[in-house]
């Protein structure tokens, strides 16, 4: 009943004229940048960070969250008219969408993902909304020691489960880490990792490496890329009201994507990419109609939409209760968190409320305004495909460059921007993971706190992490996620070796 209560005073916070308009303001951007490719939640949140540094944190977060959800609905656009995602949970919608775009059919892909994406993103809130209580409740159980296990469970996740192999993973969590323990140690005094340089001292600011990171390199690599080109979009066509058949092939597609996606939102490092791929083959399977897979099979837009937008709705409950990342996008939103001094937690939930519940209420009323933006306006959004990439993404670099000088007005700033962005440009060139780093860069500083605290509580006895029920659970799950790759690796090759022998 208290949580009903905090949610109805969350209503009346986000009801709110001035609350509102940033929520409108974010569905909409969300939306423009999900139709955009190669334009994430995590670039656009990164480069708004040193322009909202000003405003009032329950505003500035209502427009994040609403810029993270719209996000996910625009990408379906994309990649259905454009057959290029704009986000990476679109992959698979990609391959029925943009096939029933070709056979006179986007209308319908449209209307099932859109509409998938407000049940599933619905669905999703409302399991945070009393899942969210929970897990407060057993944070509040959580000491030193058992931190510090959760923040290393984390760690081996992202560099496991992110990237093309846990070697990158690691090289990407190590560079954050030695990122985010540059300068001056608050227990010793000693300078750390700042190499004689002054301006170091301080450490580098989180926003500065997020920002680099993310849109400066992002923008590189776009740049340097020889196969951009003019990409052929596909008209909308046919009538946006699906027809009874496409809502009967699409209803249980959309329930079934919701119960997959959210416990991967939930899980360190699970992103949406996992439970999408799950969506499709689990449609696919259950299909009578298996042959239309591949072809413009509806329930290959519909399943999988859905699982990516109740895996978005997940990644909010160990962020806000825990304060632990489970996406690149939550690591930034984390990031945001810290530039107000909030540290998301269970005692976020007492010192923050109404920013809180005003938060998660206000994901019910931006999924409203998602549908009535994507759906009539389709033909709206599809023109900013239009944009030449040179413009956007040299929009980008000033833009970004701007935001970082106007923090501190230092040149020294925009010259640790740009070096991390050309770092963040090698790390896409040779494929290492950037949300390691922005995960190993956040969250190292709060182990090291940790770790100590838990030493000097335990008298230098390291076996408090071990005589700890939950910090020991953590710590053996993350021994599992790192051998697991292997062993299913290695008996994969013996399946094939005895398949070879016989």
């Amino acid at each position: 009943m208290d949580g009903f209560q905090a949610l109805l005073d969350g209503f009346a916070t986000a009801l709110t004229l001035n609350n509102l308009m940033w929520c409108l303001v974010g569905t909409t951007l969300g939306t423009l940048i999900g139709i955009l490719p190669g334009i994430g939640p995590a670039m656009t949140i990164a480069l708004l960070l040193p322009v909202t540094a000003k405003l009032d944190p329950t505003g500035a977060f209502i427009m994040f969250a609403g810029l993270y959800y719209g996000a996910m609905y625009g990408s379906s656009t994309t990649s259905i008219l454009l057959n290029t995602p704009g986000e990476s949970g679109s992959i698979v919608t990609a391959v029925e969408g943009n096939q029933m775009a070709r056979q006179g059919r986007g209308a319908a892909a449209l209307s099932t993902a859109a509409i998938g994406s407000f049940i599933a993103g619905t669905i999703g809130t409302l399991l945070l909304t009393f899942l969210a209580p929970v897990f407060v409740k057993i944070a509040l159980h959580f000491g030193p020691a058992e931190y510090f296990g959760l923040m290393i469970f984390a760690f081996t996740a992202a560099s496991a489960l992110l990237g093309t192999s846990l070697l990158k993973g690691v090289t990407s969590l190590m560079l954050g880490l030695a990122i985010g323990l540059m300068g001056i140690d608050e227990l010793t005094g000693q300078p750390r990792l700042a190499f004689g340089v002054m301006s170091l001292l301080d450490g580098i600011d989180v926003v500065i490496v997020a920002v680099g990171l993310f849109a400066v390199g992002e923008a590189l690599h776009i740049a340097s890329r020889k196969d951009l080109r003019e990409a052929e979009v596909l008209a909308v066509k046919g009538s946006l009201f699906m027809s009874a058949s496409e809502w009967a092939r699409s209803w249980k597609p959309w329930l079934r994507g919701t119960a997959l996606g959210f416990p991967f939102g939930v899980l360190p490092a699970g992103g949406t990419e996992i439970p999408t791929f799950l969506s499709y083959f689990m449609e696919k399977k259950l299909s009578k109609n298996p042959e239309e897979f591949g072809k413009g099979a509806i329930e290959g837009v519909a399943g999988p939409e859905a699982a990516n937008n109740s895996a978005v709705a997940g990644v909010l409950v160990p962020l806000l209760t825990l304060g632990l990342p489970t996406s690149a996008t939550a690591a930034i939103l984390l990031v945001a968190f810290q530039q107000y001094g909030l540290q998301p937690g269970p005692q976020l939930f007492t010192n923050s409320g109404p920013l809180v519940w005003g938060l998660i209420a206000s994901l019910y009323i931006g999924n409203v305004m998602l549908l009535i933006l994507n759906l009539p306006l389709v033909g709206l959004w599809v023109r900013l495909l239009a944009i030449p990439a040179p413009l956007l993404y040299g929009g980008i670099m000033v833009f970004s460059a701007l935001g970082v000088y106007g923090l501190n007005r230092s040149v020294t700033d925009l010259f640790i921007l740009f070096v991390i962005g050309f770092v963040g440009f090698l790390m896409r060139r040779y494929g290492f993971p950037i949300a390691p780093v922005i995960i190993g860069l956040i969250l190292g500083p709060l182990a090291e706190q940790q770790f100590r605290r838990a030493m000097m509580i335990s008298q230098g006895d390291a076996s408090v992490f071990f005589t700890h029920p939950i910090s020991l659970f953590f710590l053996v799950l993350a021994v599992v996620v790192l051998i697991l790759p292997w062993v299913m690796r290695k008996l994969g090759a013996g399946g094939s070796l005895g398949e070879a022998a016989s």
